[in-house]
């Protein structure tokens, strides 16, 4: 089930939304539980027990380290077990056939994969999971000792299929204590309704854009028609995912937590370290707390700060999926981040704002055909494409057709992608709070009518982060 289908927003949110608030305050966690569990169950049934086989065994074992937290003798290899398990559980179902796959290159085998379905949000909750734990040994955070609540912070639906990844101790005092109100439900409307809009009228027609541009043979692509795809693509990509993030931050407002953003208008950046400082914030700040500090950062010379770096992406990047396409992604971000921090961010900084916002975007851009061909070989000749050695041109028929069609489009998508939208809000707030309520609320209504019409009329509805 996600977000943006008719059934979860005129059958499953209005129904969960009744009952939570009609039971008394006491059972609220049970209900937010129970319908978690179902909204997981809805796609994969079976994978149900995953969840609560994560849930029964990191709420065990968060007691246990609690309850010996100054016996390291029963601690660490708690930890090292709980650890091993739940990386162990994602390792299994989402890389064990990429696995086979290179262990057959190399060996000349041809050992046959499970191909098993990838479990609905894994990712989002294993690294949950292990938060809460490592927190927990840490001496950060206090084992949570309601299994009620626990099973909430790992399945809560809000954020479970794509994030924001949260840590336990920013919502842990919620869990147990929140205050519903009419103003932050309010909000949390106004949030999810614009998420929705972002995903449904921005993100699947400018995803409509590259997928026609996709598909044509990378040889016979322009120059002009591939920049095209590839912009329409990372417009596609943020507007479908921080829009999914915008309507999880609104969730939960309407269900009295507080999320933490997890987009802060990437696209405004000056230098990448910059952009990966607002693109997915919640999966950077995880790496950094749990992998790139733990390593050593960069406390302990410039050697092992580039080797953390690279540790650091090349995981970031197979965490996207298994395949080499992500693994290049992470590496390349990795290598322009090494040489950021070597002299390039020196450089930058000298430079006037437009030659450092072109340097971004460029790099992005380009970063961006590693992740949208799992197929290698096809994004080099994409790449060739956009830098003219492809021979097929600099511009067609084609071209112009598309660019005559989707110029409006392009336009409102980027518009949408930097933050004057929001300030232009802030300030009507302030001048006119009570008119531009008004007018918030009648605006809020015609989104939700124009994408529930979208919805009624079209399939094709993708959300890229669903894989992950």
């Amino acid at each position: 089930m996600v977000f943006s289908s008719l059934f979860f927003l005129f059958v499953f949110l209005p129904l969960i939304l009744l009952i939570y608030f009609l039971v008394p305050y006491r059972l609220r966690n049970f209900i937010l539980f129970i319908g978690s569990l179902i909204f997981y169950a809805w796609g994969e049934p079976l994978y149900i027990f995953l969840m609560f086989f994560s849930i029964v065994i990191n709420f065990a074992f968060g007691l246990l380290i609690e309850g010996h937290r100054n016996n390291k003798k029963i601690t660490r290899p708690a930890l090292f077990f709980v650890v091993v398990i739940n990386a162990g559980l994602l390792g299994f179902f989402k890389y064990y056939d990429f696995i086979l796959q290179i262990v057959n290159n190399l060996q000349g085998t041809s050992f046959t994969g499970l191909d098993l379905p990838l479990p609905i949000g894994i990712s989002f909750y294993t690294f949950q999971a292990l938060s809460y734990i490592v927190d927990v040994y840490r001496g950060k955070a206090t084992a949570q000792r309601n299994f009620m609540a626990f099973g909430t912070y790992i399945a809560l639906f809000p954020q479970l299929i794509a994030g924001p990844i949260i840590r336990y101790q920013t919502i842990s005092a919620q869990l147990v204590q929140r205050k519903e109100g009419f103003a932050s439900f309010g909000t949390g409307v106004w949030r999810f309704v614009a998420g929705l809009g972002k995903k449904v009228l921005l993100a699947n027609n400018i995803g409509l854009l590259w997928s026609q541009i996709q598909h044509i043979p990378p040889l016979e692509l322009t120059t002009c028609t591939a920049w095209l795809g590839i912009i329409a693509f990372a417009l596609q990509i943020y507007l479908d995912f921080s829009g999914y993030s915008d309507m999880a931050v609104g969730l939960g407002q309407m269900f009295g937590f507080t999320f933490p953003e997890n987009f802060n208008y990437p696209y405004i950046s000056q230098n990448i370290t910059e952009f990966w400082r607002r693109w997915h914030i919640s999966l950077g700040t995880w790496f950094r707390e749990y992998v790139y500090i733990p390593l050593g950062g960069n406390r302990s010379g410039k050697a092992l700060l580039y080797r953390n770096l690279f540790i650091v992406w090349f995981l970031t990047g197979l965490w996207h999926g298994a395949s080499w396409n992500f693994v290049c992604w992470g590496l390349y971000y990795g290598f322009i981040l090494a040489l950021e921090k070597a002299f390039l961010l020196k450089w930058l900084h000298g430079a006037p704002r437009f030659v450092r916002h072109f340097y971004t975007i460029l790099l992005i851009l380009f970063g961006w055909v590693l992740f949208a061909f799992d197929h290698l070989p096809a994004g080099f000749q994409f790449i060739q494409a956009l830098l003219g050695i492809n021979n097929s041109g600099f511009f067609d028929r084609q071209t112009l057709y598309y660019f005559y069609t989707q110029a409006a489009l392009i336009f409102i998508s980027i518009w949408a992608s930097v933050p004057y939208i929001k300030n232009l809000h802030q300030k009507l707030l302030k001048k006119s709070a009570t008119c531009y309520k008004l007018a918030a609320v009648l605006a809020c209504l015609l989104i939700l009518i124009f994408s529930t019409a979208y919805l009624v009329d079209t399939t094709y509805n993708p959300f890229l982060y669903f894989r992950f």
